[in-house]
């Protein structure tokens, strides 16, 4: 960052401080737990690149659902510990075949202009988020959710006046399902099922979610947006428990590298950032009161390209897990990250609610036994010392991810002769690659949009959004749809983890655990919440 435009982003924090102090000045203690408030009520954190979007019917990305979930309030929402409370929705109830949920919303929501929240914005969203003009990357979702005729929609085979979510009238939505989902209402958590103003994103277009235009009825309006610097978000006048929040002002910088980061944190710059791989086990034994480490609903994972025309060597299942056994994990998750991860040889997260963890065979060998089998089969393949295997592997700009990168090749390396090129990308030229497959092998990876083992095994479904692999195994769709209305979906789920093991599309790596430093006098993180879904307004500064 230049020294100008460091000036200036840190000048603008300084104005925003200054302005927020508004709910400290009236409210000397907080009105539950009776701490004293500190008089600045500015929460500023840092990311690590710009999202694609902030529309909750494209948003695809961790960075950018943070954002979403201030400025926008869906269905539900979670509480500190990832259970469902009330949002736009005050209860529902469902038919007694479970395929139709009625939705009781609340009469005092309003939009940031005034206008009343209707069961019509929901109607309108979902509609507009599973249509092939929007080409939603998240379109898929509103599949997975089961709703009536989305896959028809979806594939602009039906209009989607035909979706099956109606308002009956301002303040009862119908949703109907094709069939049972026993999480259905957990998913409504999730950015692609806010409302959005139907009025401003038809007179907007794609720039409806400029601060001068957005018109948004979470806790927070966006007041400023810098792309790849920052975006400032206030709170919203008119939402409806806007008396109880208390965090005034919520600054998202743009900081590329970690260490940059760290070093503003330490400065008392920034409230939150992550901790640069490696070194939580020194800043923990320095800020032990700043330095948290919780497991989080991801898994970081090494995807192939296994569409039609890819690479040869890629599309050989032997040179896949041969580059998989290599992998040693252990030495990933204690030597290279150091923050609580876990080695991963599922996708699903081990910390998933209602998961069992399956017996894959690969989890209980030795490192030196998976590195003999490795070699066999890369043997087996046709490579070795006397035709050695080069790949390609590409991830998004990230000095851990950049760490991982390095410590993998030299596993390859060492154990197997192959030649690894590293390459990173920009976020959206990242994403744009793995989309339209320009890639052998690349980085991955994928938190959970809700707490149960298929928002994660979906992903190897061969119509997923998110199939980047283009992983196609018939045998792993069927089991994936036999689970949804399965009475015990784990043995599906089984079948499906061992399909992984076996073909590789995928090599997991580690399970994410969510590491980052947090202000002093930061109150109110949801540490327990699996997902980590955190929401501004539940967030507040004490004295110090």
């Amino acid at each position: 960052m230049k020294i100008t435009q460091k000036f200036l982003a840190t000048t603008a924090i300084g104005l925003l401080a200054m302005s927020s102090v508004v709910y400290a000045d009236s409210h000397a203690t907080h009105p539950e737990t009776g701490e004293a408030l500190a008089s600045d009520q500015t929460f500023t954190y840092r990311v690590g690149d710009e999202s694609p979007s902030y529309d909750p019917g494209v948003v695809e990305d961790t960075y950018g659902a943070e954002v979403v979930r201030d400025l926008f309030e869906g269905l539900y929402n979670q509480d500190a510990a990832g259970n469902l409370e009330a949002g736009v929705a005050l209860s529902h109830n469902v038919s007694d075949d479970n395929l139709v949920y009625t939705f009781d919303l609340r009469d005092d929501a309003k939009w940031s202009n005034g206008d009343p929240v209707t069961a019509g914005d929901f109607e309108y969203a979902w509609k507009r988020a599973a249509s092939p003009e929007l080409a939603s990357p998240y379109a898929w979702y509103i599949e997975l959710m089961s709703l009536e005729n989305a896959a028809e929609v979806i594939a602009g085979d039906m209009d989607p006046s035909e979706l099956g979510v109606t308002a009956i009238d301002d303040t009862t939505l119908e949703v109907r399902l094709s069939q049972p989902l026993p999480y259905f209402a957990q998913m409504v958590t999730h950015g692609t099922t806010f409302p959005v103003h139907q009025a401003t994103v038809e007179e907007h277009g794609s720039d409806w979610t400029l601060p001068e235009n957005i018109v948004s009825n979470g806790a927070y309006v966006m007041t400023e947006f810098v792309p790849q610097e920052r975006i400032v978000r206030k709170r919203n006048e008119m939402y409806w428990d806007n008396d109880n929040t208390i965090i005034e002002t919520v600054v998202k910088l743009v900081i590329p590298d970690e260490n940059v980061a760290l070093t503003r944190y330490l400065a008392g710059e920034l409230d939150r950032t992550d901790i640069p791989a490696g070194q939580f086990p020194r800043l923990s034994e320095q800020y032990p009161d700043q330095a948290m480490s919780v497991p989080e609903a991801c898994s970081y994972y090494y995807m192939f390209n296994m569409r039609e025309g890819a690479p040869e060597e890629i599309q050989d299942p032997n040179v896949r897990k041969a580059l998989s056994l290599a992998v040693d994990r252990d030495v990933i998750v204690n030597n290279v990250l150091a923050a609580g991860q876990k080695p991963a040889y599922t996708f699903t997260h081990w910390a998933t609610a209602g998961f069992e963890m399956p017996d894959v065979p690969m989890a209980s060998m030795e490192q030196a036994e998976r590195n003999e089998m490795a070699v066999e089969l890369l043997e087996e393949a046709g490579y070795g010392s006397d035709n050695p295997l080069t790949v390609n592997l590409v991830y998004n700009t990230d000095e851990g991810h950049k760490a991982v990168a390095i410590a993998i090749s030299q596993m390859w390396k060492q154990t197997l002769g192959v030649e690894t090129n590293l390459s990173n990308q920009e976020w959206q030229t990242f994403l744009e690659a793995r989309s339209n497959g320009d890639f052998e092998v690349a980085r991955g990876g994928w938190c959970a949009d809700y707490n149960e083992a298929s928002t994660f095994l979906d992903l190897m479904q061969s119509g997923s959004g998110y199939n980047d692999s283009k992983y196609n195994n018939p045998e792993v769709d069927a089991l994936l749809a036999n689970a949804k209305t399965a009475d015990n979906p784990q043995a599906d789920y089984d079948k499906v983890e061992e399909f992984i093991a076996q073909d590789t599309p995928i090599i997991p790596i580690y399970h994410y655990a969510a590491d980052y430093m947090y202000s002093a006098n930061l109150e109110g993180w949801p540490f327990e919440n699996f997902e980590q879904n955190w929401y501004s307004r539940e967030l507040y500064k004490i004295a110090e």
